[in-house]
């Protein structure tokens, strides 16, 4: 764990209070279009020409007012898609992904979600939708503070081409993220408006 110091303690403050106002107004984007957004985004997602090599699908089954992917999950499992969900194994590791398929039976695990049960196969993912709290149009987001996807993308992205999706209300952009070397950037944000693609180097 890094030394603390001035800068650390003002990024950790800074996300931290970002955190806060966020998941207020995440809270009230969800209580008005929790309804339709989970098919928003399935339509918008499968908009676009999906790579070939990603056969497999990172997805999360919902927490709180996290925007809602089921609908999509459904309709990619519908096309053949492979889809898994995250697992968290112990603190400061990388996420494992385990099968999912509509009827598995899901378990309390982790941080308290809903995840298949112990004995589905665990896979690798290609592409991953991922959860947050705030995203910045430079493409990069903000988490819940473990650190758990910025982990499993370094560890991916070091084996094979992975692109990463966040999912999100549009409520939660932001001007600017504060980061640190740490924290991945991702490739395209799915929102209930639509999905666009992060291009060219972070500023």
């Amino acid at each position: 764990m890094p030394a603390s110091t001035p800068l650390n303690d003002t990024l950790a403050a800074d996300k931290a209070a970002l955190r806060s106002e966020i998941e207020a107004k995440r809270g009230i984007a969800h209580d008005a279009l929790s309804e339709t957004a989970g098919a928003a985004i399935r339509d918008h997602f499968l908009g676009i020409a999906l790579p070939p090599e990603a056969t497999v699908i990172a997805a999360y089954w919902p927490f709180r007012t996290e925007i809602d992917p089921r609908p999509l999950m459904l309709a990619l499992h519908a096309r053949g898609y492979r889809i898994v969900l995250p697992v968290v194994v112990r603190k400061a590791a990388p996420l494992k992904f385990r099968l999912w398929g509509p009827g598995a039976t899901l378990v309390k695990a982790g941080l308290g979600g809903l995840v298949p049960d112990v004995g589905a196969p665990e896979l690798e993912p290609d592409l991953l939708l991922v959860p947050m709290l705030a995203f910045d149009d430079t493409g990069f987001r903000l988490g819940y503070g473990g650190g758990f996807y910025d982990r499993t993308l370094e560890r991916l992205r070091g084996l094979k081409p992975v692109r990463a999706v966040g999912a999100a209300y549009e409520a939660q952009r932001v001007p600017a993220v504060p980061r640190d070397a740490t924290d991945q950037r991702l490739d395209a944000m799915l929102t209930e408006a639509g999905l666009a693609d992060f291009e060219g180097s972070p500023a």
